[in-house]
């Protein structure tokens, strides 16, 4: 029989907790244009993640699953973020888990503009309107030496087979214009390039098209992760790469998997734009936790 949604009761689930004698953890599970990820306020709940734990939660049969874990901290500025792959490995930025985070802050908070800090840096979200959530994701790093390239080279054409793009965006990216995006076998185009000896700490890898003016169609393997539906900092550094090559302004519509975002790379830095999703709110199990 299936069960009407207006028949939902959260009293009676969480009611349901009790019978749990162990203490749980709770965590939220967000996404952004399918870019999902598990969140855990460690504000009030210390929760100390280690690359055995952060793969664990990833798995999505034994554990939660996730393409980033984020954990939320208290920082100079409305919060501090930090964020894990789903291969344990940790990452400086995160655009679309920072959006989503970004959202759940200002809800709790009744504020409609943010000041985050992350180990990319200091990042500024606000309200956009129309359940649509902006960061800031900061200036771009176009120096070899920033984004880290391994040695000296043009990083708008990079020495590398369909002459890639590199970009830096507190996490590295390797950007390549195709004629079409949707033709190429992500799943082995992908990680041939996250390991190129070019990038020492591995690379993000887009591939892209112009579908018109201002306008891109992307798709992305996430270092650490894989393909994944949408990749915020990845669309800014496409966006990024397409207004270095002349292709478009800086004001860009990129279509991802998941959906639109729209990213304005401005004097203050690369904001982007889009939705979010807080899907449900769950908890660990100590026993879960103790098993990793």
């Amino acid at each position: 029989m299936r069960h009407r949604l207006d028949s939902f009761s959260p009293q009676v689930y969480m009611a349901d907790m009790s019978m749990y004698s162990e203490p749980l953890f709770p965590f939220m599970k967000m996404h952004g244009l399918g870019n999902d990820f598990v969140v855990v306020d460690a504000r009030s709940n210390r929760l100390e993640i280690t690359p055995a734990l952060a793969r664990g939660i990833a798995h999505r049969q034994f554990g939660v699953g996730f393409d980033q874990l984020a954990l939320i901290e208290q920082g100079t500025g409305d919060a501090h973020l930090t964020f894990y792959n789903a291969d344990g490995s940790t990452s400086a930025a995160c655009g679309n888990a920072t959006r989503c985070i970004a959202r759940h802050l200002m809800q709790e908070s009744g504020k409609t503009d943010l000041h985050l800090t992350t180990d990319r840096g200091d990042l500024f979200a606000c309200d956009v309107g129309n359940g649509l959530t902006s960061v800031n994701m900061g200036q771009p790093q176009l120096d070899w030496r920033d984004i880290p390239l391994r040695e000296e080279t043009d990083t708008l054409e990079l020495p590398i087979e369909g002459a890639p793009t590199a970009t830096g965006m507190g996490n590295p990216h390797c950007t390549f214009f195709v004629e079409d995006a949707d033709l190429i076998p992500l799943s082995e185009f992908g990680p041939r390039y996250e390991h190129h000896p070019l990038y020492p700490q591995r690379t993000n890898v887009q591939v892209a098209h112009l579908v018109g003016p201002n306008h891109i169609r992307m798709r992305v393997w996430e270092r650490g992760v894989g393909v994944t539906l949408a990749s915020g900092s990845s669309s800014c550094a496409t966006a990024v790469s397409a207004t270095r090559r002349g292709l478009t302004g800086r004001k860009v519509q990129i279509d991802l998997d998941g959906g639109t975002l729209w990213i304005d790379w401005r004097d203050d830095g690369v904001w982007m734009t889009g939705p979010t999703m807080h899907v449900f709110t769950g908890s660990f199990t100590a026993a879960f936790l103790e098993s990793l």
